[in-house]
């Protein structure tokens, strides 16, 4: 029994790890890539950095409710805690889905090509090698310690890199073709998978009580 305890904590503390590792990445990619699309009129730059927001959020969530068991939390607290996270990831993935909406139509109402930027890039490639390893760790741990918000948070990051190779692809073809519709339509290509996450990611806070931590087994 003491030995499962102390594999959990270092299970949580190694959880921690990554979720400040994703935390600090997003910011970069945040300032990185917000910046180039309002520069360039890049809907889907602009959706792709706003997704990163949405994972730093998710990422501080998710420090704060593995600190809390790692630190020897009462399990109401524990629970409390898992609900708060599950809520916020949930939340992540509409304001996600809502924001490239946004962007995407009004990409297609101003109907101008975005310009190009070797900032945006750049971040894009980086992106495609680090999002991997960050999404790996969090399932991992996520998978090691029972924790849905957790494995949710994985899906979000891979949701990120799928979301970095149609935009990249969507640059790609606007620079080479002057297909101006290309960038919001790779923005409007994620979409679905944003939102089947996020409805299944709803119904698991929805399903966490923290007055369980009080009923009799």
């Amino acid at each position: 029994m003491a030995e499962q305890q102390d594999d959990r904590q270092a299970d949580l503390r190694r959880g921690v790890r990554v979720e400040v590792a994703s935390l600090v990445y997003n910011i970069l990619e945040v300032v990185v890539s917000v910046t180039a699309g309002l520069l360039t009129g890049s809907a889907a730059l602009i959706s792709w950095g706003l997704d990163s927001t949405v994972e730093a959020t998710s990422a501080g969530t998710l420090i704060w409710r593995l600190r809390a068991e790692e630190r020897g939390a009462d399990p109401r607290t524990v629970l409390k805690r898992k609900k708060v996270a599950l809520s916020v990831v949930a939340a992540a993935f509409w304001i996600v889905v809502a924001a490239i909406l946004y962007e995407a139509v009004s990409a297609f109402v101003s109907r101008e090509a975005p310009g190009f930027s070797w900032w945006g890039i750049a971040i894009l490639l980086v992106s495609l090698v680090v999002n991997p390893f960050l999404a790996w760790g969090k399932h991992r741990y996520g998978k090691r310690l029972g924790s849905p918000a957790l494995k949710y948070d994985a899906k979000d990051t891979l949701i990120c890199e799928y979301q970095t190779v149609v935009v990249l692809i969507g640059l790609a073809l606007t620079q080479a073709f002057g297909w101006w519709w290309a960038d919001p339509v790779a923005a409007l290509l994620i979409v679905p998978y944003v939102a089947w996450e996020g409805l299944e990611a709803t119904k698991d806070a929805l399903s966490v009580d923290p007055d369980d931590a009080e009923r009799p087994a």
